[in-house]
């Protein structure tokens, strides 16, 4: 067992069980291939002892990963690493941004975590290009991937768009798709990417360990003359999740780059 294992890496003040942060912590170094498939784990009380908790968390957290096939168990013989299976992953690209969004809509299952309606306050109003005192909605959804999830996502809206589709409609389709229904199709997206360690809410909703690193992805669509029409807050697993891009330069001979995803 490699030495990684110590008490700082669990806490019993977040609102994540335990035995569920000791099998994300776990997951973690078998998908990555840092515990490769045939490693012998420690045993219940050793690992329990590395990380200060009981003995039953630990092999509560142990039987999680072997019913995902992540480990074997075998009384008397004790737990080994399986292999790191296969995580469904999403991509997309750059040049088609639009297209590949619409078509990771209809690809994943969304679930409706959160909604309400707000003042965008200083920061979402300046992306949004509203007045702070502004109403939005908020709505804080879930993207799953064959029941698995990958992506957290908070969209900011102006009301006036939002109140012309239904919460209904908000649990069950893409905001594309929203958009375009409610008069104000997204025709163009500015994006802003960069890596960031998880909050223990996010982490809990993507099933990570709370500071996992995640892709976040902030993105502001604009529909007919540019205007914003939605501001989202994305968390992506950047294990089920990348963005895919070639450069070349162009035809003119000038010395600028052509990117395409």
């Amino acid at each position: 067992m490699p030495s990684f294992l110590g008490p700082h890496l669990v806490d019993e003040n977040l609102p994540t069980p335990l035995y569920h942060q000791i099998y994300l912590l776990l997951r973690e170094r078998i998908v990555s291939g840092e515990l490769p498939a045939g490693d012998m784990l420690e045993g219940e009380q050793e690992m329990a002892r590395r990380l200060g908790v009981s003995r039953i968390t630990v092999k509560r957290a142990l039987n999680e990963l072997a019913a995902r096939g992540l480990v074997h168990r075998q009384r008397g013989r004790g737990t080994t690493v399986a292999g790191s299976g296969v995580i469904p992953l999403v991509a997309g690209g750059f040049d088609t941004l639009l297209e590949s969004l619409q078509r990771m809509g209809l690809q994943t299952d969304v679930e409706l975590l959160e909604v309400r309606e707000e003042s965008a306050g200083v920061a979402i109003a300046e992306r949004l290009e509203l007045k702070p005192d502004a109403l939005v909605q908020r709505a804080v959804r879930l993207r799953k991937l064959n029941g698995q999830p990958f992506s957290y996502l908070v969209n900011y809206i102006p009301a006036a768009i939002a109140r012309r589709y239904s919460l209904e409609e908000l649990a069950s389709t893409s905001m594309l798709t929203l958009l375009e229904r409610a008069g104000a199709p997204a025709q163009e997206a500015e994006q802003w990417i960069s890596a960031v360690a998880a909050g223990s809410a996010i982490a809990a909703a993507l099933d990570v360990a709370p500071g996992a690193p995640l892709l976040r992805v902030d993105r502001v669509m604009r529909g007919p003359r540019r205007k914003p029409v939605q501001f989202i807050e994305a968390h992506y697993r950047p294990d089920r999740f990348h963005y895919h891009f070639r450069t070349h330069k162009n035809a003119r001979g000038n010395g600028d780059w052509t990117y395409n995803g």
